[in-house]
C-alpha cells in the first residue's frame, strides 16, 4: 500500500474533528517511514491537516534505565512512560490547547528531546507509530480507546534483522556488536511486538521500504 492509498483510505474511514490513527510494528519494520510519508502525504493534499507523534519520545533516558538495570533492554515495554504517552494522546484529543508539546527521540544522541514538537490544534488528523501501540497488556491496552483507526506492519523476521543490523551499523557500530544488540535486544522485542498485539483495523504486509 502506497502512502497515497493509505492517505485515501483513512480520509474515508475518518469522520470530523480530530482523530488518532496508530501504526504499531516491530522494531525496523517501517513504521516511522511510513507514518512520515502518511503525514506528508496528508499535508500534501491539505497544508496543516496532519501532525506526527512519535511513541519514541516517550523512551526513559538512560539516567533511570542504568541505575534500574534496564539499559539493556531499552526498548522494551516498560522503558518507556506510557502514563506520559496516555496523557499526551488525551491531551490531543480534547483539541481544546493553542498546541500540544511533545519530545521526539533523537537517536543519534539515545535521548529524547523534551518539547521538540508543537502539535497544534488546527492539526486534524495526528498519526502515532511505535511497538507497542496494540501490545495486548496494560498499561498499552489502556489506550486501545483512543486511537480511531489503527494499521500494523507485518515483516518477515529476516528482513527485520537485515534492516536492524544495518541501523545499529549506520549508527557506528562495529559489525559484531550490531550483530549482538539485535540478537539480545531488537529481536525478542520484535517477537513480542508481532505475537503480543491485538489485531489492527488494516494489517500491511511488506518486506520492501513502506514509502516505496
Amino acid at each position: 500500500m502506497t502512502p497515497d492509498q493509505l492517505a485515501d483510505t483513512v480520509l474515508a474511514r475518518l469522520g470530523p474533528g480530530r482523530r488518532i490513527v496508530a501504526i504499531a510494528g516491530a522494531p525496523g519494520s517501517g513504521k516511522s517511514t511510513l507514518a512520515e510519508a502518511l503525514v506528508d502525504t496528508l499535508n500534501a493534499r491539505a497544508p496543516g491537516q496532519a501532525a506526527l507523534l512519535p511513541m519514541d519520545g516517550f523512551h526513559y533516558d538512560d539516567l533511570f534505565l542504568v541505575p534500574a538495570g534496564l539499559r539493556e533492554r531499552k526498548g522494551a515495554p516498560d522503558t518507556f512512560d506510557a502514563a506520559g504517552f496516555g496523557h499526551a494522546l488525551r491531551r490531543l484529543r480534547a483539541a481544546d490547547e493553542p498546541h500540544v508539546a511533545v519530545p521526539v527521540f533523537d537517536r543519534k544522541l539515545e535521548i529524547a528531546r523534551a518539547g521538540a514538537r508543537l502539535i497544534p490544534a488546527t492539526a486534524r488528523i495526528i498519526v502515532t507509530e511505535g511497538n507497542w501501540l496494540l501490545l495486548d497488556r496494560a498499561p498499552w491496552s489502556d489506550l486501545a480507546p483512543l486511537y480511531d483507526l489503527t494499521l500494523a506492519l507485518d515483516v518477515p523476521e529476516v528482513e527485520l534483522e537485515r534492516r536492524l543490523t544495518d541501523r545499529w551499523l549506520g549508527f557506528g557500530f562495529d559489525p559484531q556488536r550490531a550483530r549482538d544488540w539485535v540478537a539480545s535486544n531488537d529481536m525478542p522485542n520484535a517477537r513480542l511486538a508481532t505475537q503480543g498485539s491485538r489485531p489492527a483495523d488494516i494489517t500491511i504486509r511488506q518486506t520492501s521500504d513502506p514509502a516505496g
